[in-house]
């Protein structure tokens, strides 16, 4: 339709000329028997309108050839990404799935120490994260307490921790000393550590007969301890080097004398470390301050109340890190 309306207004008239068109006749044949040069018509015709014309009918056919091409193939990246994001969801939620499935869930915590309350909260940063705790019972005398962080965040972190928490747990299990355990466990993570991850870890048996809680800190947050009645405060011990950052490291293992009524709170940096939007952490006085404030509550409370409180001072703020808490109260 475009080529086949010509504009007749094109074509140069001598001065003068006056064309008379009466009903049921054409432009073009009145324009012809006046006697004006045909083949000048035509020429003019060709010039200004055909060549013009089809000129910008090929620019658009180009033109529309090409951005037809390109949304096609935008579409098809588009459809290509959508595939590929919709399977590493799929793949990030059945990882988040596992790694949740990995952590101990039981409660009580400890069959047949019904004397111990023990709960524990994993909060990742991402869909799936690097801390891990754990809790179970050796032998008939002898529970064990775990919490741990990986160094780094996704993926890569939680494959380190599935690896690492396997490792600690069956070391623990054997019935050797703490340090002991943390030694070999050391030994193993630090083998084909091509990706140089390490983990923080805080590990102790726990004597339910004599009260002795026998611990190892390799490179962790200190526990919070609150005795019967009294202030929540920081456990004063040696902090060993990290798990697989050296081979041979030798760590030494510390007793605790725990009696009913006490309780101990073991944590990742994510607690102490989160960050509000005017990047202030949450930090060490305001941990001990809020479980002194929900001291005469249950463990569980405890843990919902001090997240409850680091959400309130991180406001808006993207979580940075993982957070964990784990809280442990001989009755």
């Amino acid at each position: 339709g475009y080529l086949g309306i010509m504009n007749l207004n094109m074509v140069k008239f001598p001065e003068g000329i006056a064309l008379n068109v009466l009903p049921g006749e054409n432009l073009r044949d009145v324009i012809i028997a006046s006697g004006l040069d045909r083949a000048g018509y035509i020429k003019s015709l060709f010039l200004n309108e055909f060549i013009p014309r089809c000129l910008v009918f090929l620019c658009l056919s180009v033109s529309c050839i090409y951005v037809a091409s390109r949304g096609k193939y935008m579409i098809d990246i588009q459809t290509e990404s959508a595939a590929k994001t919709s399977r590493i969801e799929t793949e990030l939620d059945l990882a988040t799935r596992i790694q949740t499935s990995m952590l101990p869930c039981l409660l009580p915590a400890f069959p047949g120490h019904e004397n111990i309350d023990l709960r524990a909260v994993y909060y990742p940063a991402k869909e799936v994260g690097g801390d891990f705790y754990d809790y179970f019972i050796i032998d008939k005398t002898h529970v064990g307490v775990v919490i741990a962080d990986v160094s780094g965040k996704g993926v890569g972190a939680a494959l380190f921790m599935t690896i690492s928490k396997t490792v600690l747990k069956n070391q623990l299990q054997l019935g050797i000393s703490p340090a002991e355990a943390l030694m070999n466990a050391n030994q193993q993570l630090c083998e084909n550590n091509d990706a140089g991850l390490f983990v923080t870890c805080w590990a102790g048996v726990y004597d339910t007969e004599s009260g002795v809680l026998t611990f190892v800190n390799a490179g962790h947050n200190p526990p919070v301890i609150i005795r019967n009645g009294d202030r929540p405060q920081f456990i004063s011990q040696r902090r060993g080097f990290v798990l697989a950052g050296m081979e041979g490291f030798v760590y030494k293992q510390e007793e605790l004398q725990l009696s009913v009524g006490d309780e101990m709170f073991f944590y990742t940096d994510g607690v102490t470390e989160a960050t509000d939007s005017k990047n202030s952490l949450y930090g060490n006085d305001r941990l001990l301050d809020c479980l002194e404030s929900c001291c005469e509550s249950s463990v569980e409370d405890q843990l919902i109340k001090l997240k409850a409180d680091i959400d309130a001072f991180v406001g808006d703020a993207e979580q940075f890190d993982d957070i964990t808490v784990m809280g442990m109260k001989i009755t």
